[in-house]
């Protein structure tokens, strides 16, 4: 299974076949039907690894620090894994992993005083918010505020004529002199998502 994840990292999903995993094990192809059926299978199981890397939220901690922890371990295994953003809700065979950190989750905005339905809206905010960021930062072109500030200045800043795109000058001017840091943007969005969801706890 490490090797399978090490080249869907690579390669993506795309890149991933039963033939190029068993070339990649030194193994015959057909060896490996005697794991898994096919590759949906084979999915299956990368997805429930990508699920038991992500942390449980943890008991005894409020709500929002509970969530905002497993949704920022959830964030930093998808940038590792950025294959398996599209496959995490797709999987009709869940495994045990994947399983637990649903049971984890829930029993945490239950006990918070979520209704069962609350919790659910709750569960897909939190999720759709977590993948797309994981989606966008993705793809791109800057990871640090350093990069952000060299990418904005050497080839952002040079397609924007002041008089035609004052706005977007404006922005990228002022924060690259804010030393704005892009890193920062999830927990911004993050607090945002938790501070909306507080007022609907004890909601029927």
């Amino acid at each position: 299974m490490t090797e399978a994840i090490r080249l869907a990292d690579r390669e993506g999903v795309e890149g991933l076949s039963m033939r190029r995993l068993a070339d990649a094990l030194g193994a015959g192809a057909m060896s490996l039907y005697h794991y898994v059926a096919n590759k949906e299978q084979l999915l299956d199981a990368m997805i429930d690894v990508v699920f038991a890397e992500i942390e449980l939220p943890p008991e005894g901690a409020d709500w929002q620090s509970a969530m905002r922890q497993r949704s920022e371990s959830a964030r930093q295994v998808l940038a590792r894994h950025p294959w398996a953003v599209g496959l995490m809700e797709s999987r009709t065979t869940p495994g045990l992993a994947h399983l637990r950190h649903r049971e984890a989750v829930t029993s945490c905005l239950r006990r918070a005083g979520f209704s069962v339905v609350m919790a659910t809206h709750a569960n897909w905010l939190l999720d759709v918010y977590v993948y797309g960021f994981a989606l966008q930062a993705a793809s791109l072109p800057f990871d640090t505020a350093d990069e952000f500030s060299g990418i904005t200045e050497d080839v952002f800043l040079p397609q924007l004529p002041d008089d035609e795109f004052p706005y977007l000058n404006e922005s990228a001017a002022g924060l690259v002199a804010a030393g704005y840091d892009p890193t920062e943007e999830f927990m911004f969005g993050l607090d945002l998502v938790l501070a909306a969801l507080e007022p609907l706890r004890t909601s029927a």
